[in-house]
């Protein structure tokens, strides 16, 4: 049986032709991580408008959600796990408590300090959302068996490793 052609194929293929002299076999892996990341980026984007989040929203409201009940950091744990300025991240907390996704409270370990916490509302979004959005990356992987999906996590780690240190 024949191996399934695609559009990063036919593109190594021309470039093969077109420029024998190089080795464009990385263009068989990155190519394809960056197709893939189009897609992914659909996916997401489709999941976050649906439940009507922008992925700065998504990014904030999961940062609260994965810290377990009740749902809260401070401002600098949140910048910190969303890799943004404070000046940015404070216009983030703002929008979002003006869409009644997030509250602000005093933090009692730390007079001048805040904390931000999950309202019901946001809680409820960033859930539909983060549901939606694993159903849609299952979809994404369907092509792959379970240990095909374990084999290539693992491999992206490898590759990963490196810049995330």
């Amino acid at each position: 049986m024949t191996e399934a052609q695609d559009e990063v194929d036919r593109l190594v293929a021309a470039w093969r032709a077109e420029r024998p002299d190089l080795d464009v076999e990385p263009l068989q892996v990155l190519s394809r991580i960056s197709r893939l990341a189009k897609h992914l980026d659909r996916a997401r984007r489709a999941a976050f408008t649906e439940h009507g989040l922008e992925p700065w929203e998504f990014d904030v409201l999961t940062a609260l959600r994965r810290t377990g009940p009740p749902y809260e950091l401070s401002p600098g744990a949140l910048l910190r796990a969303t890799l943004v300025t404070s000046g940015t991240m404070t216009n983030r907390i703002d929008r979002l408590a003006q869409a009644g996704l997030v509250r602000r409270r005093p933090d009692p370990g730390d007079r001048r300090g805040v904390l931000v916490s999950l309202t019901d509302t946001g809680l409820a979004r960033v859930d539909a959302a983060f549901t939606d959005l694993i159903r849609r990356e299952h979809t994404l992987l369907s092509s792959l068996e379970r240990d095909q999906q374990r084999a290539l996590a693992a491999l992206l780690r490898t590759m990963l490793a490196p810049f995330d240190t």
